[in-house]
């Protein structure tokens, strides 16, 4: 599936959710920030997988991490765009 095609998807999957959000709910997530301890873990995975040192369990750990930080990457543009559209 190309990243168009993905990225259709993802809007298709996202925007009722984002459609069903208040402003406080909106701006949290806006606002969201990752915990110190989770941030240095994903610093430390990042550094051994740009060294070629990750075991299987960490490269999978590393990407699920990549990939949910994708997502609420994803949420809290739509959270904002939200908040833009309603005047919040």
């Amino acid at each position: 599936m190309s990243d168009a095609v993905s990225a259709a998807v993802l809007d298709g999957l996202l925007d009722p959710l984002t459609r069903c959000l208040g402003p406080g709910s909106a701006r949290g997530i806006a606002e969201l920030r990752v915990d110190a301890a989770v941030q240095a873990r994903i610093d430390t995975l990042a550094e051994r997988a740009n060294n070629g040192e990750l075991d299987e369990d960490e490269r999978a750990e590393y990407e699920a991490c990549i990939n949910v930080a994708d997502l609420i990457a994803i949420l809290k543009l739509k959270a904002r765009k939200q908040l833009s559209s309603n005047g919040g």
